[in-house]
């Protein structure tokens, strides 16, 4: 066998072979879309301030870093440029792991997108002003209600007269081009809207289409069907706040209308196995049992073919 020959041989049986194929060559991966999960909790954080459950008081000595506030990361390696889903309060590590996805090249991200005005999703937008990293003109995506709120409301309206972001208007249902291979449209979905309105997106990669939906009321709110949503991507990110009714009996439940994890769990197993296993849970309450990947409910998800998000896991669209 000819040098040439051997090493087609070894190319083709590290690509076909299932367990093999895996093995780091040293040969870069192809250039492409990434996402990255960059948070998995609820604006509060785990552990939450003033929590003395018992999901909480050993966190507060033992820190989990993996549990960071709901945030997603896409980089485009072609066009050189990555987005942020979401500025909450742990935008500083975020922002460092999605340019280390880029091993360094993509030091900041060409834009942000926010869904909604509570604090976990862009309260993180302070760090962008001088008393930080005093960032020129960051395009931030907002829908309409959204961006009043900035404008009208500081400390928020100082990053834009100083002219730390610049807002770029999104419409629910409409497109919004990024890159030749990367779009997104936000999809304005029902909940506490007291400051903006509230959207989830569908990122558009060249081969891949993702659903991310951290916060809504209840599914049968929505005008649309998720059922048949999910249906139309091949990978969904929903929200997970609670899991059951079991976790809020301290608050008011219709103050907070979330979808519980096992209703979701009944609407969704309807769907083929194909279709759960595109599922992702995310946005988990610190009470939620699903943080902690070893608790019976964790499994009792996973042996129903659905995904919990994790930190870090990066998948090719």
């Amino acid at each position: 066998m000819t040098r040439t020959s051997l090493i087609l041989f070894l190319i083709l049986f590290l690509e076909f072979h299932p367990l093999l194929g895996q093995v780091n060559t040293g040969v870069s991966s192809p250039q492409g879309v990434k996402l990255i999960v960059l948070g998995t909790a609820q604006d509060g954080g785990s552990p939450h301030i003033g929590c003395v459950r018992s999901c909480c008081v050993d966190l507060y000595k033992n820190p989990d870093s993996k549990r960071k506030v709901v945030s997603l990361g896409i980089l485009d390696e072609t066009s050189g440029k990555s987005f942020l889903i979401e500025a909450g309060p742990d935008l500083i590590s975020q922002w460092n792991m999605l340019s280390e996805l880029s091993e360094g090249v993509v030091s900041q991200p060409s834009g942000i997108f926010l869904t909604h005005a509570h604090i976990g999703h862009y309260t993180g937008l302070m760090y962008l002003g001088r008393e930080a990293l005093n960032t020129n003109r960051l395009p931030v995506f907002l829908m309409p209600k959204m961006s009043r709120f900035l404008i009208n409301n500081g400390p928020w309206n100082q990053l834009i007269s100083q002219e730390n972001i610049e807002i770029q208007p999104l419409y629910s249902g409409k497109l919004e081009p990024l890159t030749p291979q990367l779009s997104i449209v936000p999809l304005q979905v029902p909940h506490r809207d007291e400051y903006s309105e509230t959207v989830g997106f569908v990122i558009n990669g060249p081969n891949k289409r993702v659903l991310f939906i951290p916060d809504i009321d209840k599914w049968e709110r929505w005008s649309e069907s998720i059922v048949n949503t999910i249906k139309s991507v091949d990978l969904a990110f929903v929200d997970a706040t609670f899991y059951s009714n079991a976790e809020v009996g301290y608050r008011d439940v219709s103050e907070i209308p979330h979808p519980f994890v096992e209703e979701s769990i009944v609407l969704f197993k309807s769907l083929g196995e194909a279709h759960r296993k595109k599922i992702h849970f995310i946005h988990m309450n610190h009470t939620n049992p699903l943080l902690n990947k070893n608790s019976p409910e964790s499994e009792i998800v996973k042996s129903l073919g659905f995904n919990i998000a994790q930190l870090g896991t990066v998948f090719m669209l």
